[in-house]
């Protein structure tokens, strides 16, 4: 199906692309896995010319046993429309149609944060957690951001913890939650402070740092779980007999799916997800390159910037 490209969320993934330090990809690539359009060409019945859309970008293989098992995320050979395969920073792009879900009722800025939100949204699912369970995200980057926005909306009270104040000071003064200054040291204490001695219930990782990482396991409850969101190339490590003490639950979390997506458009639709608040840096297609490579070191106030490919800032 033929989507005309209409906004392009730029997200830590990119810049390390536009770095050259990405592990997995081959260049040169179009970069671009966050995005809305609308819809040009489509079979009959598939869709209408006009229809704005919401691009799933994780293109699954169908027939591994992930997606045997509904779980396309992390299909076998799964490839990701900007990272594998040629993104949306650019005019117009071929998807499959499966891979396409309506818009209606979101503005397309609003369409194209659905897939960094649905990261956060798949990432609190796997938790398990249950509405009132005590959860800390590490990492106030927006997908640490989306996954202490669902984990809030699945009500579970969220505490956020990174080592940027002005990270921590946007958590707390514009999306209202409770912060611990990760930056000072007496971490531990803090936590047991937080929590009257006992850890918190379900600890989510958005980092993408190791030492952070493995620093968490010492931060989850007894009987609790710690969800990695991020991904680093470093091994992990941890203590075996802390982890059997706490009879902790370790879960992995990658990308999302279908179901996350929906999850996020519903709670756009709804009001929940302050999309105004998150999206803070504007530009377009033709200044991009510019201030991509601005932003990759200028991080001042950034949470996620939005390219309007049609030309619109």
């Amino acid at each position: 199906m033929l989507v005309g490209v209409s906004h392009v969320g730029i997200c830590g993934t990119d810049f390390h692309i536009y770095e050259g330090k990405h592990p997995f990809l081959a260049y040169p690539r179009v970069m671009g896995h966050e995005f809305s359009g609308t819809v040009l060409d489509a079979a009959p019945g598939v869709a209408s010319p006009g229809q704005p859309v919401i691009v799933n970008p994780y293109l699954s293989c169908g027939r591994c046993i992930a997606c045997r098992n509904g779980k396309a995320n992390c299909c076998v050979a799964i490839e990701v429309l900007g990272v594998h395969r040629d993104g949306a920073m650019c005019e117009q792009i071929l998807v499959p149609a499966e891979n396409l879900l309506p818009a209606d009722g979101l503005s397309l800025v609003e369409a194209a944060t659905v897939e960094f939100l649905a990261v956060g949204a798949h990432a609190v699912r796997r938790s398990m957690a249950l509405g009132g369970n005590r959860a800390l995200v590490i990492g106030a980057g927006p997908i640490g951001l989306a996954t202490a926005l669902f984990a809030r909306i699945a009500k579970q009270n969220v505490t956020i913890m990174d080592v940027s104040a002005e990270r921590l000071a946007f958590a707390a003064r514009q999306l209202g939650f409770l912060v611990i200054d990760g930056s000072k040291g007496r971490i531990i204490e803090k936590i047991s402070e937080r929590t009257a001695g006992t850890g918190f219930d379900v600890v989510y990782d958005a980092t993408g740092n190791s030492h952070s990482m493995q620093s968490a396991f010492a931060y989850v409850a007894h009987g609790g779980v710690m969800v990695m969101v991020s991904v680093v190339q470093d091994d992990i490590t941890f203590s075996d007999p802390e982890f059997h003490k706490r009879e902790m639950m370790l879960i992995g979390s990658r990308n999302a799916t279908r179901a996350d997506f929906e999850h996020v458009i519903i709670s756009i639709r709804a009001g929940k997800i302050p999309v105004d608040r998150l999206v803070t840096h504007r530009t377009t297609l033709r200044d991009s390159p510019g201030n991509i490579a601005l932003w990759a070191h200028e991080k001042s106030g950034l949470i996620k910037a939005m390219i309007d490919v049609r030309g619109r800032t």
